[in-house]
């Protein structure tokens, strides 16, 4: 019986090559030359994912099987007791992946073959359009159009519509603010102007991302089925799932959402019970390729599709991870893409491409994505405080970003 091969060492690598900060975890192994990559953004909190590896993560992996990766998903799961939360999930979710990576390259196979192969060729994708004013939106989508893309989210002044005028009270402390009602109202003038201009063969996403109180959501909802989305995202928090039921009630508009979810009770709920149409959840806020590969089953059996969270606080190596999940997974939905610089590329060859609407495998072994470590080291990531999730109503009452 021939020897295993075992983790020898594991790095942290903090980057930041655009706006967000990214974690990559990088597996060394005890076989020369051979490594595996994983992604463990938590761009919001990064430090406590670093120090989450470096202090209990790193520890506990070192002299394991690297060919385990059920096993050790799963006691690195509960070996901390407290469990389902974003920096621990996601810390694990560095190691998951580049365990997968890492069986993919011994086996000579893309991850997606070891999943099950190739459901389809390539993965659609959808892209964000904004714009000051609803000309200006429609316009952008138009011009995604233009690029082959036939899926677009809309928003107008980014979330929550911030152009409206806020009629503050003297003494307001400084926030993100927006308000709501008329977020609601711009934003239906906003989606009746862009479906009237690019007409019913381009498909219309917009996100809420939780902004609005439960209430208005349902009508909300009710209110924009007339524009054939064909999601509407985040529309509440992890805290109200239990409104969705109020909207299915009142329209059939699909729903997509997960972007924030953590532990495995929250979507299998909404699954059941048959509220949700699209899985939108972050892969690393779960925990990786493991528990999205489960979670991603279970919901196949309800007709519920994928749209994993795939903006630019997802690594490359976490698109990476997405598209092979997408190109296997017999309920693909659609793919977020955040239309990486170039920079990215040299950073991280392999960084998965786009063309035509589509995005496509390299079919490299395993994630088929490497990074450039003396290139992502003159790119550190600079700290300081989030301002854009310091949201407040125009009162200046904290509220959900």
């Amino acid at each position: 019986m021939s020897k295993p091969i075992t983790v020898k060492d594991i790095k942290v690598i903090l980057t930041q090559p655009d706006h967000s900060h990214l974690v990559v975890v990088k597996v060394i192994t005890s076989e020369p030359g051979l490594y595996g990559l994983g992604c463990a953004t938590f761009t919001q909190r990064y430090h406590a994912v670093q120090a989450a590896l470096e202090g209990h993560i790193i520890p506990f992996m070192i002299g394991r099987d690297v060919s385990r990766i059920e096993e050790t998903f799963r006691m690195a799961m509960v070996n901390g007791y407290w469990r389902n939360g974003p920096v621990l999930n996601n810390a694990i979710s560095g190691i998951d992946m580049a365990l997968w990576d890492i069986k993919g390259k011994l086996a000579n196979m893309p991850v997606y073959q070891l999943l099950g192969g190739k459901t389809r060729e390539a993965a659609a994708v959808y892209t964000h359009a904004d714009g000051r004013t609803p000309e200006e939106v429609a316009e952008n989508v138009q011009k995604f159009q233009s690029e082959g893309y036939h899926y677009v989210r809309i928003q107008m002044g980014g979330y929550g519509g911030k152009g409206a005028e806020m009629h503050k009270p003297e003494g307001a402390p400084d926030g993100a603010y927006f308000d709501a009602r008329a977020y609601t109202r711009n934003m239906l003038r906003m989606m009746e102007h862009v479906r009237k201009t690019v007409g019913d063969e381009v498909e219309l996403l917009h996100d809420i991302h939780e902004r609005l109180a439960p209430i208005d959501t349902v009508k909300f909802a009710r209110d924009v089925e007339q524009f054939k989305l064909f999601f509407l995202e985040d529309a509440l928090a992890p805290e109200d799932i239990e409104w969705f039921r109020q909207i299915r009630q009142v329209c059939a508009t699909p729903i997509a959402m997960g972007e924030l979810f953590n532990n495995p009770h929250e979507w299998r709920i909404l699954i059941e019970n048959r509220l949700i149409d699209f899985l939108r959840m972050h892969i690393s806020q779960i925990g990786g390729i493991t528990p999205a590969r489960d979670a991603l089953l279970f919901g196949n059996f309800y007709g519920v599709r994928t749209a994993w969270h795939g903006p630019g606080d997802v690594s490359p190596v976490g698109h990476a991870a997405n598209l092979h999940l997408d190109l296997w997974a017999p309920n693909f939905g659609i793919q977020e893409w955040c239309r990486f610089p170039s920079l990215v590329y040299d950073m991280f060859p392999g960084t998965p491409v786009v063309r035509n609407g589509y995005m496509y495998p390299n079919d490299q072994p395993g994630l088929g994505i490497d990074i450039d470590e003396t290139l992502a080291a003159k790119y550190p990531c600079t700290d300081g405080v989030e301002k854009w999730t310091q949201t407040r109503l125009p009162d200046g009452t904290p509220v959900r970003p």
